[in-house]
């Protein structure tokens, strides 16, 4: 018996092996948005990416950071110098959203969206992205009734703060009136006038990216209250092709000049 089970392990082997074909890796998917470099960003290589987050680095709250918003001639064109590493910066992830699904969803249409309009989260810019620019239509605080008291303030006609293309040369002046509005819970009334344009572009140099034909947008911001003084902020932001804003930087109030040295805030994308 053990001779015959011996000889059964001999026999031929009937096993047929099926041809492999070679292995062939899925195609990439596309990207979305791809920078061409062309001299503009149109307004589809700043479409808002709802639920995609971003992050930033942020210079601490109430302090003040020396910046060079100017730039400096180098032989491969104009530099945005802002590559330091500061270790007292703070990590901010933004996440666009929908104002639809926000407590003050039903006072903006439903294609508006949500951005943090303080590092902190508290308040929010409520806008809406078009062909020919993006519009601020309001803002309001991020909780329906928070411990400082609830903001929602509706501009009409809303505030043009991009106007699309994106391009050296481009400047306009955009208002929007606030009535019956809530700040802080206390009743507001006011004007806002946004000067805005659009002057140079450079490479700009973060501390964990190189952005080439970056474009440097210029806003200032006049804040008219019915009751109370009038103030300005300067803010200058730098925008890239497919990553819309990548530095924004915020002046003290009142400031005079255009240049300023001395920033309230300074936002970088980074890690």
């Amino acid at each position: 018996m053990a001779l015959l089970v011996l000889g059964a392990g001999c026999s031929d082997n009937a096993t047929v092996l099926p041809d492999r074909r070679d292995y062939a890796g899925g195609s990439p998917a596309p990207l979305a948005c791809v920078p061409n470099l062309d001299g503009r960003i149109d307004a589809a290589e700043v479409k808002p990416a709802i639920g995609v987050s971003v992050s930033y680095l942020v210079s601490p709250a109430g302090s003040e950071r020396s910046v060079d918003v100017l730039g400096f001639a180098s032989p491969s064109g104009l530099v945005f110098p802002f590559s330091t590493d500061y270790a007292d910066d703070a990590t901010v992830r933004i996440t666009p959203a929908l104002a639809a699904d926000k407590w003050y969803g039903p006072s903006f249409p439903a294609d508006a969206f949500v951005t943090p309009l303080d590092a902190g989260g508290s308040l929010e810019n409520i806008g809406r992205h078009s062909e020919q620019g993006l519009l601020l239509l309001g803002i309001a605080s991020r909780d329906e009734n928070p411990p400082e008291g609830k903001t929602l303030a509706i501009y009409d006609p809303p505030v043009e703060v991009l106007r699309f293309p994106i391009q050296p040369g481009t400047s306009f002046v955009s208002a929007g009136e606030v009535k019956g509005a809530t700040i802080r819970g206390l009743p507001y009334a006011g004007r806002d006038t946004y000067e805005v344009s659009v002057d140079a572009t450079g490479n700009l140099v973060l501390p964990a990216f190189t952005f080439t034909e970056a474009h440097r947008v210029r806003t200032k911001v006049t804040v008219e209250p019915a009751v109370g003084n009038s103030t300005t902020r300067r803010q200058v932001s730098y925008f890239f092709e497919c990553f819309a804003e990548v530095v924004r930087v915020t002046s003290l109030p009142d400031e005079a000049d255009p240049n300023f040295t001395i920033a309230s805030e300074v936002r970088r994308i980074g890690f």
